[in-house]
């Protein structure tokens, strides 16, 4: 109802949507299908893969099928329609198609981290979901207060290095949660955010502006659309990937840990005395503590390799960032950069 009474279309704009009502309406239904069974499938695999023991499962064997196939029929679909449902062609431009390879690698850092952060307060420290919440506002308030800095720092500087720069401190913020320890406490992880935050704002607004470059303006609402699926996909990619190296790095850890609990072990007998002696000293009965010492064993070894997990997946995402810094630099100029330089 607002966009009705306050937005005013252009004469333009009208008489080019009367046009093309009056040569019928094209839509490339066919196109539109393809698309959505490949990225339908696709996000179902990457949801239900860690359930399902990926491609153990008969399901996720029988949805990757289909959007590997769906998707071997959409490219050349596509590329021979006149008024496709999705501009392919645009993929063939190294300027836009490296920009949608950095809002991909964007958005699976960004959302795997959203979502790895408050599961590792709740899990591993205790954290209610509300607190956790509150130690990644800070990252919200920073990038807040960044996105204006850099609209105006775009104005000068070219965005591969504006990219460049904030895939860097991406990283940067990513291996400092490498140095995550038991006793790290909120303002650890409220920095952490902060640190990230800051270099996100180089990345999204930069990224636009240069996959728009040396595109005719008839095609820059399909590539706005592509670079969205690009960060949302990302994301899915991101976080499926997260959850499954977590996973099994942390039964790698657990495997590593156990192999050095043999009762000859000096460290461990200690361990198991002090366990023994610290229920003893809550009341528990001697019998009972004693088997008690061992359920906290585990859980101490458990909590341990859920950590070291942890710092695998951010190690993962701090190299992820760093090879692509170099990337960046195969951004193209803007199309009006080059024809001044021309001109000069």
């Amino acid at each position: 109802m607002l966009v009705q009474w306050l937005v005013t279309e252009p004469e333009t704009l009208e008489r080019e949507r009367r046009e093309r009502l009056a040569g019928g309406l094209r839509v490339d239904w066919i196109g539109f299908l393809l698309v959505a069974l490949w990225l339908g499938c696709l996000e179902v695999v990457l949801d239900k893969g860690e359930r399902e023991d990926w491609f153990q499962s008969g399901f996720i064997v029988a949805f990757s099928a289909l959007s590997i196939a769906a998707f071997a029929l959409f490219v050349p679909w596509e590329l021979s329609r006149r008024d496709p449902i999705v501009e392919v062609r645009l993929f063939f431009r190294r300027q836009f198609a490296t920009a949608n390879l950095m809002m991909l690698s964007l958005g699976a850092i960004l959302f795997g981290t959203i979502q790895l952060i408050p599961q590792l307060l709740q899990i591993s420290f205790g954290y209610t979901a509300t607190l956790s919440g509150l130690a990644l506002m800070p990252g919200g308030i920073a990038m807040l207060l960044m996105m204006p800095v850099v609209g105006l720092t775009a104005s000068y500087v070219r965005p591969k290095y504006l990219i460049s720069f904030g895939i860097a401190v991406v990283a940067v913020s990513m291996w400092h949660m490498t140095s995550l320890s038991s006793d790290a406490d909120f303002s650890f992880f409220a920095w952490a955010r902060v640190y990230q935050t800051i270099g996100l704002p180089f990345l999204f607004i930069p990224i636009t502006a240069a996959s728009y470059a040396g595109l005719p303006p008839d095609k820059t609402s399909e590539a706005s659309s592509l670079l969205n699926v690009s960060r949302n996909l990302g994301g899915s990619i991101g976080v499926s990937i997260a959850g499954t190296a977590l996973a099994e790095a942390t039964q790698r850890h657990q495997a590593y840990l156990t192999d050095h609990l043999v009762p000859s072990s000096p460290a461990y007998q200690a361990a198991i005395q002090h366990a023994t002696a610290l229920l003893t000293g809550q009341g528990v009965p001697p019998g009972e503590a004693a088997r008690g010492a061992f359920g906290l064993i585990a859980q101490t070894v458990n909590q341990q390799a859920t950590m070291l997990a942890y710092i695998d997946v951010f190690y993962g995402y701090a190299l992820l960032a760093a090879v692509l810094v170099p990337a960046a630099f195969l951004l193209l100029r803007p199309a009006e950069d080059r024809a001044s330089a021309g001109a000069h």
